[in-house]
């Protein structure tokens, strides 16, 4: 009697599962279709943004701000069209495969898949702040650059690269911050930046410069005592 309780229950154990399977089945064979379905629709998507932003001949337009330059810099090489493909095409794919997992009922897939996908748009944005921040950054270069050397002044390249440096931590500040990570640390280690820039030009002024800054406290105090 037990070897026989024993064995129904392994038969309805069996029967359980396999039950299960084939009820399974059908929404198995709805998720991979929807997600196969997802990956072609992406690869169209894809391969057509790419077409379209060749055509409006962005990457020369990008050439002529001077992105390119930054961009070589990092290893990579500017092709708009293939990564704005490449965002859209992982778009398409991970809302296709949001949708299978739904359907799937795996849920707490469901839910990272949607953070996932609300967090492309801000990685785009961020993307773009940098690339309007670098296109501003070197127009505001030659400006200064300009303006020192039409007013005869000393320093122009000096001045340039500073003003270049200032948009560009400014601009890599508000991206961070487009991406929901914590400016604090980068706001801290500017201020000591340009603590230890004063302190240096503090020491060296008062070790080399001592002399004139005399000079010059004595020319002032004559002046003074004249009037």
């Amino acid at each position: 009697m037990v070897i026989q309780s024993w064995a129904d229950l392994l038969v309805i154990s069996f029967q359980q599962v396999w039950t299960s399977f084939i009820g399974f089945v059908p929404q198995l064979l709805g998720g991979v279709i929807v997600f196969v379905i997802g990956l072609i629709v992406a690869a169209g998507l894809a391969a057509l943004i790419e077409r379209l932003v060749g055509m409006l001949k962005v990457d020369k337009a990008l050439v002529r701000v001077g992105v390119e330059e930054y961009v070589d810099r990092a290893g990579l090489r500017l092709n708009s069209g293939r990564f704005l493909g490449q965002v859209v095409y992982w778009f398409i794919v991970i809302t296709f495969l949001l949708a299978a997992s739904d359907l799937l009922g795996f849920f707490a897939l469901s839910s990272f898949l949607e953070k996932v996908l609300l967090y492309i748009p801000q990685v785009l944005v961020g993307v773009l702040i940098m690339l309007v921040t670098v296109i501003v950054a070197n127009f505001m270069k030659k400006v200064v650059k300009a303006s020192v050397m039409s007013a005869r002044l000393h320093a122009a390249n000096f001045l340039g690269t500073i003003t270049w440096y200032a948009v560009i931590i400014f601009g890599l500040a508000t991206a961070l911050a487009q991406l929901g990570l914590d400016v604090t640390i980068l706001n801290t280690l500017i201020t000591g930046i340009i603590a230890m820039f004063a302190l240096a030009g503090g020491i060296s002024f008062g070790l080399g410069g001592k002399e004139y800054a005399s000079h010059l406290i004595e020319k002032f105090r004559g002046q003074v005592e004249h009037r």
